[in-house]
C-alpha cells in the first residue's frame, strides 16, 4: 500500500506505515523519481488526470476494475449527479462501512474481516465485502468472533475514533447507517468527476 501511495502522490490508507513512507518519501517509486534524481515527473495530459483519479479509487477501496466499471454504469443509472452516486456506492460497501465505524484498522484490513464472516447485517452473517449497506441496517460483530485478536484493544481504539454522521456507534460491537453519505461524507483523495468523465469518453 506504501509503494501504492507514493505512485499515486496520496496516502491511501491512515495505517502508521504508510503514512511514515509517504512522510520520508512523497516521490513516486523509482531510483529515478528520488530527490536528485533524473527523470522529471511528466505533465499529464486530460486522459492521464483522468485515469490516475479512477486508480486512486480503485486502489483506496480495493476494487478491480471490472467491478469498478460495474460501480460507474449502475451510478449513472441512478438519479442524481453520477460523480456523487458512484462516491456514494463507493462509501456504502459494507467493508467500507466496517473501517468507518473503526471495527478494522484498515480497508483491506476490513474486507479480510467481512470475508472470514466475522460481521452480521440485521443480524444475518454476511461475507461479501461489496454489500451495499442501507439506512436503518445494523452492522454488528458476530457474538462468536468479539474474543478474537483483532478485537482485544477495540474498544481502547473506538475511544479515540471518529464516526462519520451517516452512520452511529451503537455501543462497543456494533454500528448502524442513519443516512446514506452526502456532501463532506463524500470527500476523498480522488476526485470522481474525473472518473466518470474517463468512463463517458
Amino acid at each position: 500500500m506504501g509503494k501504492m501511495s507514493r505512485r499515486e502522490g496520496v496516502a491511501l490508507s491512515t495505517s502508521g506505515k504508510v503514512l511514515k513512507v509517504m512522510q520520508r518519501r512523497a516521490y513516486a517509486p523509482g531510483m529515478h523519481n528520488a530527490p536528485g534524481g533524473q527523470r522529471r515527473r511528466q505533465r499529464l495530459s486530460v486522459y492521464g488526470m483522468q485515469l490516475r483519479e479512477k486508480q486512486k479509487a480503485k486502489r483506496l477501496y480495493g476494487v478491480l476494475e471490472r467491478q469498478f466499471r460495474n460501480y460507474f454504469s449502475k451510478a449513472t443509472r441512478m438519479q442524481g449527479n453520477s460523480a456523487e452516486n458512484l462516491a456514494r456506492l463507493l462509501e456504502t460497501r459494507l467493508d467500507n462501512v466496517v473501517y468507518r465505524l473503526g471495527f478494522a484498522k484498515t480497508r483491506p484490513q476490513a474486507r479480510q474481516m467481512v470475508s472470514h464472516a466475522m460481521f452480521t447485517v440485521n443480524g444475518k452473517k454476511v461475507n461479501i465485502p461489496s454489500y451495499q449497506v442501507r439506512v436503518d441496517e445494523v452492522i454488528a460483530i458476530r457474538e462468536n468472533k468479539q474474543k478474537k485478536k483483532v478485537f482485544e484493544d477495540l474498544a481502547e481504539r473506538l475511544a479515540h475514533h471518529t464516526v462519520p454522521g451517516w452512520l452511529t456507534s451503537d455501543g462497543p460491537v456494533a454500528g448502524k447507517v442513519v443516512s446514506m453519505p452526502e456532501g463532506e461524507d463524500l470527500k476523498e483523495v480522488y476526485d470522481p468527476t474525473l472518473i466518470v468523465e474517463f468512463y463517458s469518453r
